[in-house]
């Protein structure tokens, strides 16, 4: 399976980081580093999507890979502007990943309160 270019989106991959301060609190947050990929974005649909996702539904992406940058077990929780600039902080954050034999599909769900918003 191939991806048509004129479908493709251009969006920026952050690298999710955690540590700690030094008071022992862990803080988690993005690099400041972003890689630029090409991807199919759509909005999830579909009876299945409905019945996992509910109502928080309109606020998940669903996305065809092709590439090597995002791997399955890596990636998971890291983020991807998709609507905002490389620069800024990612609004939305890679919820699942399933590698097929020629590309991902990508799950992103927008960050904000937990239905979304």
């Amino acid at each position: 399976m191939r991806l048509r270019k004129r479908d493709l989106s251009t969006v920026y991959l952050k690298e999710r980081l955690t540590g700690q301060d030094d008071e022992g609190n862990f803080q988690e947050g993005f690099s400041t580093e972003s890689t630029e990929l090409q991807m199919n974005v759509q909005s999830a649909g579909g009876q299945v999507m409905a019945s996992v996702y509910g109502q928080s539904l309109p606020y998940i992406k669903s996305c065809k890979y092709q590439g090597d940058q995002i791997k399955e077990g890596k990636n998971e929780k890291d983020g991807i502007c998709l609507y905002v600039s490389k620069n800024e902080e990612p609004d939305y954050e890679i919820i699942a990943i399933q590698s097929f034999s020629t590309h991902c599909n990508v799950t992103l769900k927008k960050l904000g309160d937990d239905d979304g918003r």
